[in-house]
């Protein structure tokens, strides 16, 4: 199947954090809290992908209180931190949600992100992504993870299912209102 038919039929993104949402890099305070950096281009795809109807989720390895802030801020409230196996993880979300593994798009960069990048209908790699990831991924991102490759995948699934218009339409009511 190819990568536009498979975007076509997506109704649940799902995404890595650590490498995809940002580049990887951490900054330990004193106290051992991490801070992370995140893209708004990114920001700005979870809500593209939210005007497009499409379900949003996080599964990440690692634990974080700003990932929680952040992700409560862009409203996305399925965000599963702390997490070995993806794969089981991925399971739970598609029996939650009555999806196939076939309707769900996934986003990661390394070796922990692998069997759900297998296990979904249409996956993609950032750029600077471990080689296997890449290989196995049905799209390889232009971006680099944190560089707005989370919006790039997006688009690309925006563009499969030619929501644009819904795209634009819906901005259009977002600004009416703030007006």
């Amino acid at each position: 199947m190819r990568n536009k038919a498979r975007a076509g039929r997506v109704k649940m993104v799902l995404m890595d954090v650590d490498g995809t949402l940002t580049d990887g890099t951490l900054a330990v305070l004193p106290d051992g809290e991490e801070i992370k950096t995140y893209n708004v281009r990114d920001g700005m795809g979870v809500l593209l992908a939210q005007l497009a109807g499409l379900k949003l989720g996080i599964i990440t390895g690692k634990i974080s209180k700003g990932l929680e802030k952040r992700a409560e801020r862009l409203k996305i409230t399925e965000i599963y931190q702390g997490i070995i196996d993806k794969k089981k993880v991925l399971d739970e979300i598609l029996e939650k949600n009555r999806l196939a593994a076939e309707d769900v798009a996934y986003i990661g960069d390394d070796l922990g992100d692998l069997e759900v990048i297998r296990s979904v209908g249409f996956s993609a790699a950032v750029a600077d992504a471990h080689p296997i990831v890449k290989k196995s991924a049905h799209y390889v991102c232009k971006k680099k993870g944190g560089s707005g490759a989370f919006r790039e995948f997006i688009e690309y699934i925006i563009g499969a299912q030619k929501k644009w218009e819904v795209i634009t339409s819906g901005f259009k009511k977002i600004f009416d209102r703030k007006l």
